[in-house]
């Protein structure tokens, strides 16, 4: 009746929480400074929160399920990963 929620999704929850937080919060600093300029700055900070939110629960979730799958996974994973940052980067 009680299902207990998995640490693991937990984390990873926990950190899109966090993250959909900063963005609201660059929201409203954008709105309240009301310059192109600082509106602009406020925007490249996030260009941080983005990625490392990406390897954090991207990480979690691994370690949540790395007895259930095998290492050559793994590794297709963390190729598809980096694949995604050279696409944004270029």
């Amino acid at each position: 009746m009680f299902n207990l929620i998995e640490k693991a999704v937990l984390g990873m929850a926990s950190l899109r929480i966090i993250s959909g937080c900063i963005e609201i919060i660059a929201a409203y600093l954008m709105i309240r400074f009301n310059t192109i300029e600082k509106a602009l700055m406020v925007n490249s900070s996030l260009a941080i929160v983005g990625p490392v939110i990406l390897i954090l629960t991207t990480t979690i979730g691994l370690f949540g399920i790395i007895e259930d799958i095998s290492f050559v996974k793994i590794l297709w994973i963390f190729l598809g990963v980096c694949f995604i940052f050279i696409g944004v980067k270029s």
